[in-house]
Formats: C-alpha cells, sequence, structure tokens
C-alpha cells in the first residue's frame, strides 16, 4: 500500500504539488492523469525520492519514506520511463541485470531472472539476450525497458508516461502486455499519461491532476459517469464519454438470447469494439461466441441503451 498524506512540492513560490492525499491499494493500478503541468510526474517521483517534498508524508507499507536512503528505496521500486532509458553499450541481457547486480544476485539467479523476463515479454532469450538496445523496434525497447524494472521482484512500479513514443498499434499490445504482468505478479502499478483512454483502459483507479491539485480519485466507471469538477469533464469529453463507459464493459456480461446471422464477435471483446463492429456492418444484431461457440447475441440497440446513461 502507498498512503500520500497532504504532499506538497514548492518550486520558488509555486506549488506544484498542492497538499495531495490518496492511498493506492496493494496490486493495483492508479493511472494519474492531467494537462501538462498539472503536477502529476512530479507527484509520481516522489514515491522515489527522485524529487524530495516539501511537505507532507509517503508511506509504503505503513514505512514512512523519509526514513529509507534514497538509493536503497530506489531498488525496491522499479522505475520504466517514456522512451525506455536503456543502456546503449549493454546489451539487453545486461540492461534487465542491473538492478539484480546491484543487490548482489549471483549470476545463475541473474541469469534465470533475465531468461524469464524475455519469455514473459516475447523476446526469445537466445536471440535477444545479445542484443545492443539499438538492434531492437522501439516496441522491443519498450518491452526491455519494462522488463529492466521489473528484474528484481519489486512490489512497486512507476512508470512515467511509457508509451507515449510508441505508434497506436505497438502502444496498443504494450498496454495489454502491461495488464497482462500486472495480472502475474500483482504488482501495485502508478502510471503517469496526459492520455484519458489509457488512463481508462490501464487504471483501477484514476487520479485527475490540475494545477498541482487532485480533483478526483475513483474507478474509472465514477470518473467518466459523475466528474467531480468541470475540468475532470473536460479531459473526459463529452463526445466521448458514452464510448468511454461502453470501453469498460465486456460483451459476455450483456448476452441476450437469440441466434442472428453475420461476423460473430468473441465474448471478451469490449462493448465499444462490439458497437463500432455493428454500425460498421450495418446489422442490428451479431452472435457472440464462447471457445468458437455461438452462445447468444448482442444488439444495436442495447449497447445504444448502455451508451446513453452511467452504469
Amino acid at each position: 500500500m502507498i498512503e500520500i498524506e497532504d504532499i506538497t512540492k514548492i518550486y520558488g513560490e509555486t506549488a506544484v504539488v498542492d497538499r495531495v492525499s490518496l492511498v493506492i491499494d496493494p496490486g493495483t493500478i492508479c493511472v494519474i492523469v492531467g494537462t501538462s503541468g498539472s503536477g502529476k510526474t512530479t507527484l509520481m517521483r516522489m514515491i522515489n525520492k527522485l524529487v524530495e517534498q516539501t511537505s507532507g508524508a509517503i508511506r509504503i507499507d505503513g514505512e514512512d519514506i523519509a526514513g529509507i536512503p534514497a538509493y536503497e528505496l530506489r531498488r525496491r521500486i522499479g522505475y520504466a520511463i517514456q522512451g525506455h532509458g536503456l543502456f546503449p553499450h549493454r546489451t539487453v541481457g545486461q540492461n534487465i541485470a542491473t538492478v539484480p547486480k546491484l543487490l548482489g544476485w549471483d549470476k545463475k539467479r541473474i541469469a534465470d531472472r533475465v531468461e524469464e523476463l524475455l519469455t514473459l515479454f516475447q523476446l526469445d532469450p537466445a536471440q535477444y539476450r545479445d542484443r545492443l538496445p539499438n538492434e531492437l523496434s522501439g516496441g522491443q525497447q519498450q518491452r526491455v525497458g519494462v522488463a529492466r524494472a521489473l528484474a528484481a521482484k519489486p512490489n512497486i512500479l512507476l512508470m512515467d508516461e511509457p508509451y507515449g513514443a510508441l505508434d497506436p498499434v505497438i502502444r496498443a499490445k504494450a498496454q495489454e502486455d502491461l495488464l497482462a504482468v500486472q495480472r502475474q505478479f500483482e504488482t501495485t502499478i502508478v502510471l503517469v499519461t496526459h492520455d484519458m483512454e489509457e488512463a481508462i483502459h490501464l487504471g483501477t483507479k484514476i487520479a485527475v491532476m490540475d494545477k498541482g491539485k487532485l480533483l478526483q480519485h475513483d474507478v474509472p466507471q465514477q470518473i467518466i459517469a459523475n466528474p467531480a469538477t468541470p475540468f475532470v469533464a473536460e479531459l473526459i469529453g463529452s463526445a466521448e464519454r458514452p464510448f468511454r463507459l461502453l470501453s469498460l464493459g465486456k460483451v459476455a456480461d450483456h448476452i441476450e438470447p437469440g441466434e442472428v446471422t453475420g461476423t460473430p464477435l468473441d465474448a471478451g471483446v469490449t462493448l465499444r469494439d462490439a458497437y463500432a463492429e455493428l454500425l460498421w456492418s450495418g446489422r442490428p444484431a451479431l452472435p457472440v461466441t464462447r471457445d468458437g461457440k455461438v452462445i447468444g447475441q448482442v444488439t444495436l440497440a442495447q449497447l445504444a441503451r448502455l451508451a446513453a446513461r452511467p452504469q
């Protein structure tokens, strides 16, 4: 658990983070979102002492980080940034091994961990372990950056705009990789982004910041359905709001009985994707399958009703 209590950071006469308090539950993803200059990155960097707070307290599992040396704290917390930040003259394997070596792990344990993470991120160890970062694609470099951040099995992973430099297709894949890894290791993740779409997709909870203040901290459904301020509502976007609501639900939860023809939809797709397919195909309903077997239908009329009001 991360407890942030009345935390403030002042530069000169400006409070870039102004008396922010929130609790991040263990094993969840907290996405901090806001426009440029809102204080979101400064807030996150105070968790691992890359920025020292002016006042307030941050506790991890009840321990005030003020009493933990910065170098020791950073070895316990993974950190991944936009553009990956890999050491250019170290191989992929050496990059991933950085923190385990600092912690004094033996060679076999390090080698096993490097292989485990490369395999997890679908990078064949025999093919990628000895490559240099400039021999990888942007998406591969980003995966290695996250693998390096996870190498010492930290309970907490901080991510600062990690996917901002990736194209939309690679970015979507990287987000799915992150969700899969987070479910497997139950890591507590704090992720900073300016992209509300990304926040809704990844966040267990979303913290919305503006001008150093925390405006709202809640689950995505509540942020979308009940924005606390006009700024939060603007960030969500009134035109996109119905589609953002649909992106949170799965077809599996809204199957209706009946048999229809057309390209089937898997039960695991989002309601937003189903709505788009129905509109593009011009059909009032499409069959829904699970494990290749038709189990019912989803209708355009039902999805239009769901999009029209908070759920």
